[in-house]
């Protein structure tokens, strides 16, 4: 198997086909779904530059699964956020902060797997016993809450609600702003 450091190797050519190269033969992006969910290890490169294209293909991956089935993972408010954040200063912290989201989802479901298994031992109910929803929506509910929380803290105009009414500020009112701008900047420039 032609590997790179470790990795299977899948060449995308021009007209769109995918050559892996750990098995010498054209696979499909639903093979390459089927890889991720076993958790094979790949890098989709560009046959004529070489380029990385891991991460586009990945993306294209997702987008094929969200239209297939009626089974989104992605809502519609998450993609909204999502993308308000690109161009965002909170543009690097995102990534970071989703990887983390999603390991530590991964430990939690684990860690219920084992203690269900260890509850109900090698019977057919623990084998066809899925999570309970209430549980991971809470997970969920926990880790948007603390992403909402670490995105305040960085974005302090983020969430503020629009004023009710428009009306003229005095100026003690711009004093008082402009003293308030000035010390979020100061804390904003601490940050960095």
């Amino acid at each position: 198997m032609a590997r790179n450091d470790g990795q299977i190797v899948i060449k995308k050519y021009a007209n769109r086909r995918l050559y892996n190269t750990g098995t010498s033969t054209y696979v499909t992006l639903d093979d390459l779904a089927v890889m991720v969910k076993k958790g094979e290890d790949f890098t989709v490169q560009d046959a004529k530059s070489g380029e990385d294209i891991t991460h586009s293909v990945l993306t294209q991956i997702i987008f094929e699964q969200e239209s297939k089935t009626g089974n989104t993972l992605l809502p519609i408010s998450f993609l909204r956020q999502l993308i308000s954040y690109y161009g965002d200063q909170m543009q690097m912290v995102v990534p970071s902060y989703l990887e983390h989201s999603m390991q530590a989802f991964t430990e939690q479901q684990s860690q219920m797997r084992e203690q269900i298994n260890k509850a109900l031992g090698d019977t057919p109910l623990a084998k066809n016993l899925q999570v309970p929803m209430a549980l991971i929506e809470e997970t969920t509910r926990r880790n948007t809450e603390l992403f909402q929380q670490a995105m305040k803290m960085f974005s302090p105009f983020a969430n503020a609600a629009p004023p009710k009414e428009t009306r003229k500020a005095e100026p003690k009112d711009l004093d008082e702003l402009k003293e308030q701008l000035r010390a979020l900047q100061t804390k904003l420039d601490n940050l960095s």
